[in-house]
């Protein structure tokens, strides 16, 4: 997995959605893989609580015979969490704030999942990385070196 690719798609993610403050890419279990955050956010604390919440949402969608979890958006009155697939292992959390375009935030994570998925596979880009039907289920759980999540926070908080 390069460590610099990761941290550059959070980083360019935020940049190209104002309104973005942290993201993070967690294994569906909860590990973190990586955390571009501010110093009050616990970024194994978020990785593990939207893992807990990923248990949730993936047994709504199917109880209610909603396919595969795609995302989910929480709102609290400061900002939302937004919790998505990232393939069929991973998910991505976005926080933003209160000014944050939720349309914008949809439509440019989309293809950066599928970059970011690519990134932890080490595949290739995902043709279809941005189609409307979205990533597929987290349905395993990938493991990454402990490194990696304070070599992405490392370079992804540079300039920040």
């Amino acid at each position: 997995m390069n460590h610099e690719e990761l941290a550059r798609e959070m980083r360019e993610l935020r940049e190209r959605v104002p309104g973005i403050t942290d993201t993070a890419v967690a294994a569906a279990d909860g590990m973190l893989i990586a955390a571009d955050t501010a110093d009050i956010i616990d970024p194994e604390s978020l990785a593990a609580i939207a893992a807990a919440g990923l248990g949730i949402a993936r047994r709504a969608t199917a109880v209610t015979g909603r396919g595969a979890f795609r995302q989910t958006v929480t709102y609290g009155s400061q900002g939302l969490a937004a919790f998505y697939a990232v393939g069929d292992t991973a998910l991505m959390i976005v926080l933003g704030d209160e000014g944050i375009d939720l349309e914008r935030l949809h439509e440019q994570t989309r293809p950066a999942l599928g970059r970011i998925g690519a990134i932890l596979t080490g595949a290739g880009p995902d043709p279809l990385a941005g189609s409307p039907a979205g990533p597929g289920p987290l349905t395993g759980t990938p493991t990454a070196p402990d490194a990696l999540v304070g070599a992405v926070n490392d370079t992804a908080t540079e300039g920040v």
